[in-house]
């Protein structure tokens, strides 16, 4: 069994398997969401990954062409993109069969360490897509209680005012967990670019160390890896990842109860721990 949708872009994956019509080509599954369904095909040894996004899935070919093509970042190769009125559909290398979510080794951790350094070393001449306007939106729109909403736009406000101040906006993949990060067996490449936008903060960086303790990983290697790959400064970098976690929390809590809700209803479940991080996280700043 195909993907139903596959018609749409069955030229550029019948040019890029080498297969001889769809019916030769081998299916497997790899995700399937409400809003995001992910396969690879392949033909005896080749094989590309075809997605379907839709509701907030569909901005991953808008950050191929902002950020992803014209800055070189590692991520797999576009083969073909195709925009419809409700979703959209990509065609793109294979970069390996395993992640750091199967694998999550104390090397993998440090290698996706690095790899956001490297993401964060390309600067952008684009303005920051999250300042204290998109924040207190944030706020409006999630379930915060009033006591938390109010700390988060006083001094979390102010202290993203400072960030802003402190450091240029770079990319932010926006989802850097672990099974988002693929490797070949000699290098690793980060997928599923869709929520990507521009930041001064660390979201990224949170994220991978908040799964990495989750399994038993201490933090402070990979944030170690991070400062040395980067150049960066390391008190710099705390506020970064105190005003990233923020970021992080605020944008998955609305994404929760705006739509993971009705595509991912399991998702529900997450709102109460999510407010009890982001307090913690507030409470840091002061």
């Amino acid at each position: 069994m195909l993907p139903a949708w596959l018609d749409v872009i069955a030229g550029p994956v019948l040019e890029a398997t080498q297969a001889p019509a769809v019916g030769e080509l081998k299916g497997e599954v790899l995700r399937e969401w409400g809003s995001s369904e992910v396969w690879r095909l392949s033909y005896g040894l080749r094989c590309v990954i075809v997605k379907r996004g839709s509701d907030a899935q569909t901005s991953e070919g808008a950050a191929y062409r902002r950020f992803v093509v014209p800055l070189q970042l590692p991520a797999p190769r576009l083969i073909h993109s195709v925009e419809t009125d409700d979703s959209v559909l990509l065609v793109l290398a294979d970069v390996g069969r395993v992640n750091l979510e199967q694998e999550p080794s104390a090397s993998g951790f440090l290698a996706a360490a690095e790899l956001l350094a490297e993401v964060r070393s390309k600067p952008v001449d684009a303005s920051s897509e999250f300042t204290s306007k998109q924040l207190a939106e944030l706020v409006r729109r999630s379930p915060a209680d009033p006591e938390l909403a109010e700390r988060l736009l006083t001094v979390g406000a102010a202290a993203l005012d400072q960030l802003h101040e402190a450091t240029d906006a770079r990319v932010v993949h926006g989802d850097y967990v672990p099974k988002n990060l693929v490797s070949d067996g000699t290098r690793w490449t980060i997928v599923d670019w869709p929520l990507t936008y521009l930041a001064p903060h660390l979201s990224d960086l949170y994220t991978l160390v908040r799964d990495a303790v989750a399994i038993g990983h201490q933090a402070e290697p990979i944030v170690a890896r991070y400062i040395d790959a980067a150049g960066a400064d390391p008190s710099l970098v705390q506020r970064q990842l105190s005003i990233g976690g923020i970021a992080f929390i605020l944008r998955a809590l609305t994404w929760v109860v705006e739509e993971g809700v009705r595509t991912v209803p399991s998702s529900s479940e997450w709102i109460n721990p999510l407010l009890a991080e982001l307090d913690d996280v507030a409470r840091g700043l002061g």
